[in-house]
């Protein structure tokens, strides 16, 4: 019998895996109005709170301003626009690389680099829990995958022995999205020396907050030199949005050429340039230093905390905090409580992690204060044990 778009809807609900977009009211800063009411937001990525900031917000005014509403075409078929290359040489100088070139997106960025750089006939190494959009790059390069247990460097050695033919492409997470651990930077790089390989890290949650000025993982781990291609986003710590690879002038140049999502997309418009630009000279700022530092105060403020209340807490560091829960229905209906209790956070569910590791993802901002936290630690307590995850 033939599948109906309505008969897959409904195994998805019976799956309790339906998903519905919510609908929130003004600016994305820590308190939002969701569904009608005044909620924390325990679920962005804005994680130093720059999404309202106003030299971002007055700075893309003055784009539009200057040089109107859209870039018109791609860059290859239009021109590159003044803040495209301002903005390009400004994320270079941030990474310590010799180029950088700017996609429209996260997602975009993955799908476009991998199937430049592999193919068929290559390998990629990648880890488990990598972002989708890693996934659906390499799937779209036709390249060979080969899948190696999460920030398990022993068996990628394993593996590379036996599989690395060709070119070979090792690609991780800096900082996993999903369970906010670091990646074994150190001991990639070892392994892509040792077989010739290139290594492409995506930054996208590590940007803007880790390192030195948040320079990201791929600094803080000092392997910068190393790393043939850090991805990163500007839609995150920094406030704005698109993406970034900070590479080689000779990679670049690679990926100008054969990027398929930067050769055939209309490129970003002024607007988000000019607050990306703004976001990058922000971060290396004493007020970027301040910001990271309030974070990371909130951040083992609340994972403390959770854990003092007896939740289980993974190892780690970083602004985002899983609590995993397991059951797809009983993470969700947690997600419901919570925002009838005021607080916003997001209940993450398969596909987008494993079966059977359904979790509330929790997410950090600097601009939270300890107040919010302490009374959002005690409100999840009290849902946790009313479900019976506690």
């Amino acid at each position: 019998m033939q599948r109906t778009i309505q008969s897959e809807l409904e195994e998805i609900t019976r799956q309790g895996l339906l998903r519905r977009t919510r609908l929130v009211s003004g600016r994305q800063t820590e308190r939002v109005t969701c569904n009608g009411r005044d909620v924390l937001l325990l679920c962005s990525n804005n994680y130093l709170g720059l999404a309202d900031h106003p030299a971002l917000a007055a700075a893309s005014i003055a784009a539009i301003q200057q040089y109107g509403t859209s870039s018109g075409a791609s860059r290859l078929v239009s021109g590159t626009m003044e803040l495209h290359e301002q903005l390009e040489n400004a994320v270079s100088d941030f990474k310590k690389c010799e180029a950088a070139l700017v996609f429209n997106s996260g997602h975009a960025a993955n799908t476009g680099i991998i199937p430049a750089l592999v193919g068929r006939g290559d390998v990629v190494f990648s880890d488990r829990l990598n972002h989708a959009s890693i996934v659906d790059g390499i799937l779209l390069s036709g390249a060979r995958l080969v899948r190696y247990r999460h920030n398990d460097y022993r068996q990628l050695g394993m593996l590379m022995e036996k599989h690395a033919k060709g070119r070979c492409l090792i690609v991780s997470d800096g900082v996993f999205s999903m369970d906010g651990d670091i990646a074994p930077l150190a001991e990639l790089v070892i392994l892509k020396r040792k077989h010739g390989a290139l290594l492409m890290v995506d930054d996208a949650h590590g940007s803007g907050v880790l390192g030195s000025q948040g320079r990201g993982s791929v600094e803080m781990l000092g392997v910068g030199s190393d790393v043939d291609v850090q991805m990163g986003t500007f839609g995150k710590a920094l406030g704005s949005f698109g993406a970034y690879a900070a590479v080689s002038a000779e990679m670049r140049s690679l990926l100008i050429n054969r990027a398929r999502s930067f050769i055939f997309s209309t490129s970003l418009p002024p607007s988000v340039l000019a607050a990306s630009l703004a976001a990058v000279e922000l971060v290396q700022s004493p007020e970027g230093d301040l910001l990271r530092e309030q974070l990371s105060a909130n951040t083992r403020f609340f994972r403390d905390s959770l854990a003092e209340a007896g939740f289980a807490i993974p190892d780690g560091s970083t602004q985002i905090v899983p609590v995993v829960i397991g059951s797809a229905d009983t993470t969700m209906k947690f997600s419901e409580e919570l925002l009838a209790e005021g607080l916003f956070a997001q209940g993450i569910r398969p596909p987008t992690v494993p079966v059977g590791t359904s979790r509330l993802r929790f997410t950090l901002m600097a601009t939270h204060t300890h107040a919010d936290l302490a009374g959002a630690v005690e409100r999840i307590t009290l849902v946790g044990r009313r479900l019976g995850v506690v």
